[in-house]
């Protein structure tokens, strides 16, 4: 992705939802909630980037992994309402990495959401969050860990206690490749 292209993971409960084995519905971003990087998005960031896409008659890419040269699907609605950024698209399993995914995701193996923006305006609070207040939204990807640990998809049973480890470790790691790419 270009450079100063930034991502934000999002793992959801029950928002996360997957229908037909290719529709896919949930909320890519949270408002209000601090993420292992230190930011908060807050409402409205995203609602001169969306109208902007739509005035110019472009759209939010779905991509796996963040990775431009694999899309894997379609956004078809993605707005901003009192909870965050919703999105509503579709997995193309005429694609051979969206047959892939939409497997993934049946089998609980991915269950995350991420947001690839650039930040156009941002303030700091007194506890040094980060409180993102402009985004420049440039897609919504397939992950496979969050950012924002406190949002989960619905699990097909426990989640063994090793495996919340590696995740959480792996989130750490990506905080601080954001933090380093900050400076």
């Amino acid at each position: 992705m270009e450079s100063g292209l930034e991502t934000k993971f999002c793992r959801l409960g029950d928002a996360l939802v997957v229908s037909d084995g290719t529709v896919i519905e949930g909320y890519a971003s949270l408002f209000g909630a601090c993420d292992q990087g230190g930011d908060v998005v807050q409402p409205g960031a995203y609602a001169q980037s969306l109208k902007a896409l739509g005035a110019e008659g472009r759209a939010v890419k779905m991509l796996w992994q963040h990775d431009p040269a694999q899309p894997i699907g379609i956004w078809d609605e993605v707005r901003e309402d009192a909870r965050g950024l919703y999105v509503k698209g579709r997995i193309l399993d005429s694609v051979e990495k969206g047959r892939e995914a939409a497997a993934l995701i049946a089998a609980g193996a991915i269950d995350g959401l991420s947001i690839g923006y650039r930040t156009r305006r941002a303030t700091k609070n007194d506890k040094g969050q980060r409180l993102l207040t402009e985004l420049e939204l440039w897609e919504v990807s397939l992950v496979t860990f969050p950012m924002l640990p406190s949002a989960r998809v619905g699990q097909k049973g426990e989640v063994p206690e090793a495996d919340t480890a590696w995740r959480e470790l792996a989130a750490a790691f990506d905080a601080a490749r954001l933090e380093l790419a900050r400076d």
